[in-house]
């Protein structure tokens, strides 16, 4: 199941019409997304991008999907970690009251805003994963634009 997802991505990205440094862009700039403390505006993001500078699409779009519900966890946790490596973690006494009916209103993100202190590893810590993934990303995805088509099975005609 992982495999085929994952041969319908690269063929996806393979046959973009686009020059293949041109798709290696548009797919770390996706990444750099995917990996940037903007939590939740990633996708419209991306888009916006990818229009202002003609861009592919479904190539960012493909590096943004990188962050997705399955990853959206350990993506933070990891991030948070090496953001508070740097400047430390924030007790637990000073998050805000967590609960699923909280975290809907406005005053729970004012009350998060007004704690900065909280929100620093998280923001720290994705910025460095952002730039050191686009940094990866793109000679990786590069590489598979110019040199995957080979590695694909064939799809046989049913």
């Amino acid at each position: 199941m992982v495999r085929r997802k994952v041969h319908g991505y690269l063929r996806r990205l393979l046959a973009l019409d686009d020059t293949p440094e041109r798709i290696a862009l548009a797919f770390a700039i996706g990444v750099f997304l995917a990996f940037s403390p903007l939590l939740g505006l990633h996708t419209i993001i991306g888009v916006g991008i990818s229009f202002l500078f003609g861009l592919n699409r479904v190539a960012v779009l493909l590096g943004v999907f990188i962050n997705n519900p399955w990853t959206l966890v350990p993506i933070y946790t990891a991030a948070t970690y090496l953001g508070g490596i740097f400047v430390g973690f924030p007790s637990s006494a000073s998050l805000p009251d967590f609960g699923w009916r909280q975290v809907w209103t406005a005053a729970y993100w004012f009350e998060l805003a007004h704690q900065w202190r909280v929100l620093m590893p998280t923001v720290l810590g994705s910025s460095i994963l952002a730039i050191l993934s686009a940094l990866l990303s793109y000679p990786l995805a590069l590489y598979v634009v110019r040199n995957g088509k080979g590695w694909l099975p064939h799809k046989h005609a049913s």
